[in-house]
């Protein structure tokens, strides 16, 4: 059983992430900002920059800097809570924990994966980018792909991976949670052939 699980992970390898390497995108599904056209949204560049103390200040520059390596900041993580309540809500449902609960007890074998900094593999519109700048004490910068703490962010993930696996959920044995996937068998050899599946579309 052990081998089989093993051909199966080594012949969709390219769905994995590998560590220290700029993040993948997901195709064909950029992300936007809508803000309430009854309010104006103040200049981002004429606030004050965001405040930091001493202590943590190290850790804020390293963390920077793993954000423009792989991809997701630019030069030119930030406090969106002023943003957040200008933005027009998304109101795409999330899943019930009691119902995914109720879903897994019925499963023999279950297999749960993780999209490694899944939002960050969301690309944002130019709109968005200029919406989401942020001033630091060691620069000012832009993001590129989608933050993890703006208003919509987790119903536009659950629906863009509704989008890419409809199949799959309405065969019922895929359960998704914003960027967590969970496969539900009866059956090692169902495991398999559903794990390979998803693989297979998580690389596309």
């Amino acid at each position: 059983m052990r081998q089989e699980l093993i051909h199966v992970l080594y012949t969709y390898n390219n769905s994995f992430a590998p560590d220290n390497e700029p993040l993948g995108t997901i195709k064909g599904h950029e992300i936007d900002i809508t803000l309430n056209i009854d309010r104006t949204y103040p200049p981002v560049l004429r606030r004050p920059a965001y405040p930091g103390s001493p202590r943590p200040r190290e850790a804020f520059e390293k963390h920077i800097q793993e954000l423009i390596q792989l991809g997701v900041l630019r030069g030119k993580v930030g406090d969106f809570q002023e943003l957040n309540t200008y933005t027009v809500p998304d109101r795409y449902p999330i899943p019930r924990i009691q119902e995914t609960l109720a879903q897994l007890s019925k499963a023999k074998f279950i297999t749960s994966m993780d999209a490694s900094k899944g939002f960050h593999q969301k690309v944002l519109t130019p709109k968005a980018k200029r919406l989401l700048i942020i001033i630091t004490h060691c620069g000012i910068y832009e993001y590129l792909r989608m933050p993890f703490d703006i208003k919509n962010a987790p119903s536009n993930y659950q629906r863009m991976m509704n989008k890419i696996f409809p199949t799959q959920l309405s065969e019922g044995w895929l359960i998704i949670y914003i960027d967590d996937i969970i496969m539900c068998y009866d059956s090692w050899s169902l495991h398999l052939e559903r794990l390979a599946r998803v693989l297979h579309k998580a690389a596309e």
